[in-house]
């Protein structure tokens, strides 16, 4: 309310909405990133230069709304296309060409050669070198021929240290599995119904948790603080997708055919990590709960139990000689392939750690076009857009207490090889460089936003769907250009386009423009320009599917 003067008060003005903050809820609201990122692109015949935004891309709505739902919904997409198929997503290989067979030729000529000349004993270095030189050349050349992978997975040139080998003998507290006869199949069985002759290929909705570690409220925190075991907690989290890499493993060996998976990791409210998984196909769940029981991970690290380094009394790095030292002898830490060979080395050497499956085993069956099904791909997809500390906020001192206890026992638990932490324990991490100080590794399954889970949160087979999100993405793109009746290889739709409508054919060069570069506008103005582009493609989209009552109503953003 203005003031006898007209003017308002300054409480009255601090109350008003601030027009950066509106520009950004409106551009939430119509689906646009709000953290773009601004490419430079030069076309290299005329010199013209423009700043194109492209979005951020980032999976987490904190960051931009946006775009973390455009991500969950291309991956609800993924989920639905492969869950139910009734064929065999089969891809067959084009056949090469003589390019791309003549480069493979000359790989194995030169090879051959080098392979002589090595075991002959009497190889030049230099002549051994030119060769190693040259098969590299090769590989770039069928690289760029566009063949895929490698032609040669281990190469002579070079020598890698030997992949340490454990015996695969099954641990006597574990249950054994039976074991069917493969087949070379995806697809799950069908079963007709006598009565309508319909016929249904079920699927499993499968939920797997991970074992007690006390006695916890409704609400996730524990009865008994003192009694529960966080350093076991925080290594289950910390090893958790080994876990279910040998589940899927075990799962296969049983079923007896390539079954396939879209699985997501989010935590439980007493914050242990646990898995959703669609599988394709169905195997009964008494095999299902054999299967959990049997399924366990062992960790063959050197013994981290016990601190020998504490407070400030940390090892100190030579300069000299590149490795950790004794603070108050000098003495040289064992190194981490040392601490391995001593671990080999003893017959009596027990795992690290073993990490298993609690006995809670949920397993539902689910038909193609049901209800349950989009359910299920519903909350396969519902807490994507958060960070795993953020599934469950705490709202309560007790659940903060929880969350920081759990913090502090990740502190100084290793999470890999080259963690910082095994200088706490006496040994040098792999690859040790300078500054290393334990509790300060850098990887993220120390930090409190993902609670000792550094993995993919969404776990897709290879022969899900024959399709990567790019081609998810691509599949969007081209039901909304086909639906504009745009076609993308005409160049005056791609120079009138926000975005490119296709990739560059090489005439084009493009280059990271920094936001305080002169030829970039503010990032309100490129957010106030990338609404009005939305919403003027909203407009035509909406028109096109008006004319068109037969076209798909397909989200296209």
């Amino acid at each position: 309310m203005p003031t006898p003067t007209g003017k308002t008060t300054r409480a009255e003005r601090q109350a008003q909405p601030l027009a950066r903050e509106v520009a950004e809820q409106v551009a939430t609201d119509k689906g646009v990133c709000i953290r773009p990122v601004s490419l430079r692109r030069t076309d290299l015949a005329t010199g013209r230069t423009e700043i194109v935004d492209v979005p951020c891309g980032s999976t987490l709505e904190s960051r931009c709304p946006a775009c973390a739902k455009r991500k969950r919904s291309i991956r609800r997409s993924q989920c639905e296309q492969g869950w139910h198929l009734a064929e065999e997503p089969t891809v067959t290989p084009d056949d090469p060409s003589e390019v791309q067979r003549a480069w493979v030729e000359r790989r194995a000529m030169v090879t051959a050669e080098r392979d002589r000349l090595a075991e002959s004993g009497a190889a030049d270095p230099d002549q051994v070198a030119a060769l190693d030189s040259a098969i590299a050349d090769r590989d770039a050349e069928i690289t760029a021929s566009g063949l895929r992978g490698s032609a040669s997975r281990g190469s002579s040139s070079s020598a890698s240290t030997p992949r340490r080998v454990r015996s695969t003998k099954r641990r006597q507290d574990a249950p054994d599995l039976p074991k069917r006869p493969m087949v070379r199949r995806t697809v799950g069985r069908a079963f007709e119904d006598p009565a309508s002759g319909r016929t249904f290929r079920p699927s499993l909705f499968v939920t797997l948790t991970l074992d007690s570690y006390g006695r916890v409220r409704s609400d996730g925190t524990p009865v008994d603080p003192t009694s529960y075991d966080y350093r076991r907690a925080a290594r289950d989290a910390l090893h958790f997708s080994k876990l279910v890499d040998r589940f899927v493993q075990n799962l296969r060996r049983v079923a007896g055919f390539d079954v396939q998976y879209f699985a997501t990791v989010e935590p439980q409210r007493r914050l242990a990590p646990h898995l959703h998984m669609a599988t394709r196909g169905t195997i009964p769940r008494a095999e299902l709960r054999q299967i959990a029981a049997a399924t366990y991970h062992q960790v063959w690290w050197p013994n981290a139990d016990k601190a020998v380094y504490t407070g400030e009394n940390l090892p100190a790095f030579d300069e000299e000689t590149a490795n950790y030292v004794d603070p108050a002898t000098g003495e040289v830490l064992p190194t981490w392939e040392q601490a391995l060979d001593a671990l080999d080395a003893d017959p009596d050497a027990e795992p690290f750690h073993v990490v298993r499956f609690g006995p809670q085993v949920d397993a539902k069956g689910v038909i193609a076009g049901s209800q349950d099904a989009d359910r299920c791909v519903r909350y396969l997809a519902k807490y994507l857009t958060k960070d795993v500390g953020e599934c469950h906020p705490a709202e309560t001192d007790a659940q903060e207490r929880h969350v920081d206890r759990l913090v502090e026992a990740l502190r100084f638990e290793p999470c890999s090889p080259r963690c910082s932490n095994w200088l706490r324990y006496g040994i040098q991490p792999q690859n040790a460089k300078a500054g290393m100080r334990p509790g300060c590794c850098r990887s993220k399954a120390h930090k409190r936003e993902h609670l000792g889970y550094a993995g993919r949160r969404v776990l897709v087979s290879r022969k899900w769907s024959n399709k990567t999100l790019a081609d998810h993405k691509a599949d969007r793109l081209t039901w909304v250009l086909e639906t504009l009746g745009i076609d993308p290889n005409n160049d005056d739709h791609d120079q009138g386009a926000a975005v490119p409508l296709r990739a560059s054919s090489g005439n084009h060069v493009w280059e990271l423009a920094r936001p305080t570069d002169p030829d970039v506008p503010p990032r309100e103005h490129r957010l106030l320009r990338a609404v009005g582009d939305a919403l003027h493609r909203r407009s035509q989209l909406d028109s096109a599917r008006q004319h068109d009552p037969s076209v798909t109503p397909e989200r296209a953003t």
